[in-house]
């Protein structure tokens, strides 16, 4: 029927060669019939849910990471898109989404809300990364989607904690916690921004923070408070030491962006740092 050969039974007292249909009883028989036709239904259901995959073409998930990263995307924004694509075809019983339409990113969103109980900003990220996969992706119109049960998103009002519940809050905290946390209260750095500080961000001599590609893909140089400096010292020191140690086994190197490891050689395994102490005006 499709090229495809369907073993029949198999003698476990030989040697795995296929009985001869003179051996096999009726009963047998209509049970091998019955394993042949569920087979082939399946794997004909399969082929007819989706279009075949051309030989050498990169995958729907391959292509939606490709789109962002030529339109330089953040990799968080990449992984976002990423999973709710993923969740998107799975909850359609991986149906390709070249056969959907708006009506289908309706149902998902409209689940979203309903049933998942996620907030507004999931829910638009969300339809925001299918409506990149239609535009950039699959260069398809979806249609008007309409009637989507959207999440609604709560007024709330911050909660400020004073200058003592602050000083309570970090002595519960251990190194390099603690370190992290004075710097995001002392810098005003999201989480993020401070796990991914470089020894070449940081300004003794101004006092100042480089926060590179932060939210937006943006940069911006925000403070160094003065009180952090002689534990920030220590700390590379530690940081240091650690660094070279994996440079002797033959590690040491970090991401550059944009290519600038094959501009800049051995840049991934520099150490740049400019160390300035105030207090005695020597570098």
């Amino acid at each position: 029927m499709c090229g495809c050969r369907f073993p029949l039974t198999r003698d476990p007292s030989s040697t795995g060669a296929v009985l001869p249909a003179a051996k096999i009883r009726p009963r047998e028989k209509r049970w091998i019939a019955f394993g042949r036709r569920v087979w082939f239904n399946r794997v004909m259901s399969d082929r007819l849910s989706r279009p075949e995959h051309p030989p050498g073409e990169p995958k729907l998930l391959d292509r939606l990471r490709a789109a962002c990263r030529v339109r330089h995307y953040s990799l968080r924004t990449e992984d976002a898109y990423h999973d709710w694509v993923r969740r998107f075809i799975l909850f359609h019983g991986k149906r390709h989404p070249a056969d959907m339409a708006a009506a289908e990113i309706t149902a998902f969103l409209t689940h979203l809300a309903v049933d998942g109980g996620v907030g507004a900003s999931t829910q638009n990220q969300a339809y925001s990364g299918i409506l990149f996969l239609y535009r950039h992706v699959l260069r398809a119109d979806p249609g008007v989607i309409a009637g989507v049960v959207r999440a609604h998103r709560p007024k709330r009002l911050p909660v400020v904690l004073t200058r003592p519940e602050v000083r309570l809050v970090l002595r519960q905290l251990d190194d390099p916690y603690r370190l992290v946390a004075h710097l995001l209260y002392g810098s005003g750095l999201r989480l993020l921004e401070a796990l991914r500080l470089r020894v070449k961000d940081l300004d003794f001599a101004r006092r100042e923070l480089m926060v590179r590609e932060g939210k937006g893909n943006k940069d911006r140089v925000t403070m160094l408070p003065a009180s952090l400096e002689p534990e920030l010292l220590r700390h590379l020191d530690g940081v240091r030491r650690v660094h070279e140690k994996d440079l002797a086994a033959g590690g040491g190197a970090v991401y550059l962006p944009a290519a600038l490891d094959r501009k800049l050689a051995g840049a991934a395994v520099e150490w740049k740092v400019a160390v300035y102490s105030v207090r005695t005006g020597t570098a």
